[in-house]
């Protein structure tokens, strides 16, 4: 496959040796990194919700349904938030090669933390999680982005499309082996198993290194000593300010899930406003530069409605699953948590397609724009849910309160071609867009676009239980087909800032 997309214009390996299918061979150790990475990551989030609402006797922690959800949208905010200060670590201090390794040391020990059996360490294993993924998740994809600087768009394009499809490997597999012990054996040994699957991606990391060549190895912009020291204080007074309230709020006993759940989205809107600002008035940007930041921002507040409702297959998805979904074949009931399957099964057979669509257009000179593909992405995630519309209603109908799995295989079919026009487009295009000192920093604003929509899932999910399945599905299905309207009639203006010249 790889050899048919890139053999008129094969890259050449950084370390100058041979090419990987007529790629450097350094993609195939970034993909394989990634792979195993979101094999940990997709096994853990498979039970995340279903380990937070099963009964304490079950071994679970027994929260409300509502009070879980929000949690589980509070911990993706968190996890794509701290992204933002993991690509300027990157870009500033280490470089992205040390931040992805360091990421992955951090991730692997959250999950080994999960692993043991008492909650409030649970809750740290979380935040380490988190901590480690900031780090690792924008460099590796800015990497990525390293090896094809001196490529066209096209052939960039289906580089990350490619890369996209090998890391959905893991993201399949992980929910059939951790969801199936953590359900149907002991939650914890599953999230353990998640946190080996973290350490093969160290050792593959590692040990693929060397065709890298000298990609990552220094920071592209590196801070001077007072930037060093200003940074440090800013971020010791606004986490010790975090800290006192939040042990304010805990000892004064009003402390409620709520509480963060309110904090996330303001959080959530006001942080990346913050960065797009100092991106604009960072010194000698020129003119087209400016410019293009400013298209960025188009496409960064389309992916945060994107992803709100993308998100929520993990959350109230994953309990339509659970509770309102017949999974039994012949006389046996399948794991919920398989279903988080199910998308990088789509992608894995799409995304060569899409990659051999895209780069056939181009030749053609037929390609969609790049803003064509972010509005039909939101038509598309529009569409999954009117299908999750319908099928609440059938459930609501039902006599057993219960439909077919064919309503969720449909959603996620849906939910993946949309996902096919914009993931994989919007980390090219942030690679593309981005001044070359401030790459990771846009690799980090376009994963806050995730943390974004999950913060805003915190105030959106809560709307399900008052309004049904059926009005919540439709509500959200119309207001992303409104703004896929919104992005074509602002092509022209969007197009315009992404050509301006310097």
């Amino acid at each position: 496959m790889a050899t048919s997309l890139t053999k008129a214009s094969a890259a050449q390996s950084p370390t100058g040796g041979k090419t990987f299918f007529g790629h450097p061979r350094g993609l195939a150790t970034l993909f394989m990194t990634e792979m195993w990475e979101r094999f940990s990551w997709y096994g853990m989030r498979a039970i995340l919700v279903l380990y937070l609402t099963a009964a304490v006797a079950d071994g679970g922690i027994g929260m409300k349904e509502s009070t879980a959800v929000a949690l589980y949208g509070i911990y993706n905010a968190l996890v794509y938030m701290l992204a933002m200060p993991g690509g300027w670590i990157a870009d500033r201090l280490w470089g992205t090669r040390k931040a992805v390794l360091v990421g992955g040391s951090v991730i692997a020990a959250g999950h080994f933390v999960l692993a043991i059996p008492v909650e409030w360490t649970f809750y740290c294993g979380l935040v380490l999680i988190a901590l480690g993924t900031g780090l690792l998740k924008p460099n590796v994809s800015a990497m990525v982005g390293a090896l094809y600087k001196d490529s066209d768009s096209s052939r960039r394009d289906a580089a990350f499309t490619l890369f996209y499809m090998g890391i959905n490997i893991g993201a399949f597999a992980a929910p059939l082996v951790v969801g199936t012990v953590g359900e149907k054996v002991d939650w914890h040994l599953g999230f353990g198993i998640a946190g080996v699957g973290m350490a093969l991606a160290l050792i593959q990391y590692v040990l693929g290194s060397r065709h890298l060549g000298d990609i990552g190895r220094v920071p592209a912009q590196p801070a001077s000593e007072d930037e060093k020291r200003a940074v440090l204080r800013k971020t010791l007074l606004w986490a010790s300010v975090a800290a006192v309230a939040l042990l304010a709020d805990v000892f004064s006993g009003a402390f409620t899930i709520d509480h963060l759940v309110n904090v996330m989205p303001i959080l959530g809107v006001a942080i990346p406003a913050v960065y797009f600002v100092k991106m604009f008035r960072t010194p000698d940007l020129t003119s087209g530069e400016r410019s293009r930041i400013s298209a960025f921002v188009w496409f960064f507040v389309t992916a945060v409605l994107f992803w709100m409702i993308y998100d929520q297959s993990g959350s109230l998805l994953t309990i339509f699953a659970d509770d309102k979904t017949d999974r039994g074949i012949g006389g046996w009931e399948f794991p919920a948590s398989w279903f988080s399957s199910v998308n990088p099964v789509y992608v894995i057979i799409l995304a060569p397609l899409f990659a051999s669509v895209w780069v056939a257009l181009a030749r053609r000179s037929r390609e969609p724009s790049t803003v064509t593909k972010f509005a039909l992405a939101m038509l598309l995630i529009g569409g999954s849910f009117g299908i999750m519309a319908l099928a609440g209603a059938a459930a609501a109908n039902s006599d057993t309160g219960k439909v077919t799995v064919f309503w969720l295989l449909s959603v996620y079919l849906v939910q993946t071609l949309g996902e096919m026009c914009l993931s994989p487009v919007g980390l090219s295009l942030s690679a593309k867009l981005a001044p070359t000192r401030l790459v990771g920093q846009m690799m980090g604003l376009w994963f806050m676009a995730s943390a974004t929509g999950n913060a805003i899932n915190g105030w959106a999910t809560k709307l399900n239980e008052p309004m049904g399945d059926a009005a919540y599905y439709t509500l959200w299905a119309v207001t992303a087909v409104a703004a896929s309207g919104v992005m074509m009639a602002a092509s022209k203006k969007i197009r315009a800032a992404m050509d301006a010249g310097d």
